[in-house]
C-alpha cells in the first residue's frame, strides 16, 4: 500500500515508525513531516490543511490510504472533502468526519454530546460576550478552583484552572476579549474535578471499536506538576492505578455510550477517539474531554506498545471490520519524556544545534520541533524531541528515558525528570 500520513509532530513521527514496519507498507509519504519522519518515509512539502494540493498528490502517487495525525485538518473537514469528491471518495481516510471532529473542535458541542448520551462528566455552563455579565455572576457563585475552557482549538493551552473567583473573572474576560483568538469567542465554565487523570484511546470503524493502550500525560511545565500548562511534557503507559475494574467501568459507562451516541447522531467516525478521563473519588471515571485524534505525547508511549500490524488495523477500520482484527499489546511499560526549549510554553528561542541523538541506546527518539539547517539538525519549536523507552515496569522505563534525555544536547534544553512522580 502507498500511504500518505498527514502531520509534522512527534505524534506523526511515532505513526511513521509504526506504519513503516507493517508488511503492507509499500511506500510512505508524510505531509509535511519533519526530520524524524524522514527516517521512515518521504516528506512532502504540503501543509496539512492544503486539501487541493493533497488531492493532487494523492492522485499523482496513487495513494491507497490517508492517515490523519493532527486535529486541524479533521476539524476543517478533510474526511468530508474526500467523500464528496468523485476522484477521491474510494480512498479511505482514517479520521472522523467534520461533525465527528467537533467533539474536539468545540468544547460546548462536546459537553452537549456527553449530556445527551448520559456520559459522566463535570457540570458546566457556556458563555459568550453577549452574556458576559451573566458569566461573571455565575463565576461569583462557584467554589474555587474554577475551570475555564476556550470552546475552540487552542493548541492544547485553552484550559485555565483558577484558584480564586477574582482570577477566574479576570481570565474569563480576557478569554472572551481574544486571549486565545477565535477559539475563546465562547467559554465553557466547568466544575473542578478531584482525582487522577488518564487517557483512553479508542480506534473505531463507526460500528466496532478496539481499546488501545491506556496512558497518563503530564501537562504542567514544572516538576511536581507546577507552573503553566503545556502541550504535554511526558507520558506513562500504562498508568498502574488504572485497574481492570476501572477500565470495565470506562468501557461500560463511557466508551460504549460514546460509540452508540455517534451512531444515534448519524456521525460518521472512522478513526481515533481520545478520551481524557478523571478517576474521581470512589473510583468513578468522568470524561474531561474528547479529542478526535491520538494525543501528543501519549502517542509516543502508546504506539510502541502495539505489536499488531498497524496497517492491518487501519484497513479493518476503513472496511468496518474491526471486530475481526487482532490487537496485541506488549506487557512492557513505556515512558515518554519531552525535551523542550528553554522558556516554553512562553517565549522561547530556537535554531540551536542538536547533538547526541545518535548516541542514544535502548530508547526511541521522536522529533517534534526540529528542522535541518545547512544539513545540521536544530531546534524549531517549544517541544523539540520525545524520548520513549520500554521496560518491564514504568520506573525502569523512566530511568532509561531520562538517561537518553541527558545524552541529547542543545542550548536551553529543558525536561522534567519526574514524569510519573504521582504513581509511586
Amino acid at each position: 500500500m502507498n500511504i500518505l500520513l498527514i502531520g509534522s509532530g512527534g505524534r506523526e513521527n511515532a505513526f511513521a515508525r509504526q506504519i513503516s514496519i507493517s508488511k503492507h507498507c509499500k511506500k510512505l509519504f508524510i505531509a509535511p513531516g519533519n526530520p524524524g519522519t524522514a527516517e521512515y518515509g518521504e516528506n512532502i512539502a504540503i501543509s496539512s490543511t492544503d486539501f487541493s494540493s493533497i488531492k493532487s498528490f494523492v492522485l499523482q502517487e496513487q495513494i491507497d490510504m490517508v492517515i490523519v495525525g493532527p486535529e486541524a485538518p479533521l476539524v476543517e473537514g478533510i474526511f468530508d472533502y474526500f467523500q464528496i469528491d468523485a476522484a477521491l471518495k474510494d480512498i479511505p481516510v482514517i479520521g472522523p468526519s467534520q461533525l465527528g471532529a467537533m467533539l474536539e473542535g468545540s468544547k460546548a458541542y462536546s459537553k452537549a454530546f456527553m449530556i445527551r448520551h448520559k456520559i459522566p462528566t463535570a457540570g458546566y455552563r457556556e458563555f459568550t460576550n453577549e452574556n458576559l455579565q451573566e458569566g461573571l455572576d455565575y463565576i461569583a457563585t462557584q467554589i474555587p478552583p474554577i475551570v475555564l475552557k476556550a470552546d475552540g482549538l487552542a493548541a492544547g493551552k485553552g484550559v485555565l484552572i483558577c484558584s480564586t473567583i477574582q482570577e477566574a473573572q479576570n481570565d474569563f474576560q480576557e478569554m472572551l476579549g481574544g486571549k486565545f483568538g477565535d477559539a475563546g469567542s465562547k467559554v465553557v465554565i466547568e466544575e473542578f474535578m478531584i482525582g487522577l487523570e488518564f487517557s483512553v484511546f479508542v480506534l473505531s470503524d463507526g460500528k466496532n471499536y478496539k481499546i488501545l493502550p491506556v496512558a497518563k500525560d503530564y501537562k504542567r511545565i514544572g516538576e511536581g506538576d507546577a507552573g503553566l500548562n503545556t502541550g504535554g511534557m511526558g507520558a506513562v503507559s500504562p498508568p498502574p492505578f488504572v485497574t481492570g475494574s476501572i477500565m470495565e467501568k470506562v468501557e461500560r459507562e463511557v466508551i460504549i455510550p460514546t460509540i452508540l451516541g455517534l451512531q444515534k447522531d448519524n456521525i460518521v467516525y472512522k478513526g481515533f477517539i481520545y478520551i481524557g478521563l478523571m478517576n474521581t473519588l470512589g473510583n468513578i471515571p468522568k470524561v474531561v474531554e474528547y479529542n478526535c485524534r491520538m494525543g501528543d505525547p501519549e502517542t509516543q508511549a502508546v504506539l510502541p506498545r502495539i505489536e499488531s500490524d498497524f496497517l492491518e488495523l487501519m484497513q479493518h477500520t476503513a472496511n468496518e471490520t474491526l471486530n475481526q482484527a487482532e490487537l496485541k499489546i506488549s506487557d512492557k511499560a513505556a515512558v515518554t519524556v519531552i525535551l523542550a526549549s528553554g522558556g516554553y510554553p512562553e517565549d522561547f528561542e530556537k535554531g540551536f544545534e542538536i547533538t547526541g541523538i545518535e548516541s542514544v541506546k535502548d530508547a526511541l527518539v521522536f522529533h517534534a520541533g526540529t528542522k535541518l539547517k545547512d544539513n545540521q539538525l536544530v531546534s524549531n519549536g517549544g517541544r523539540v524531541l520525545a524520548v520513549t523507552a520500554l521496560d518491564k515496569d514504568w520506573l525502569k522505563a523512566l530511568e532509561k528515558s531520562n538517561e537518553a534525555a541527558a545524552t541529547i544536547q542543545y542550548k536551553g534544553k529543558y525536561y522534567r525528570k519526574d514524569i510519573g512522580f504521582d504513581l509511586k
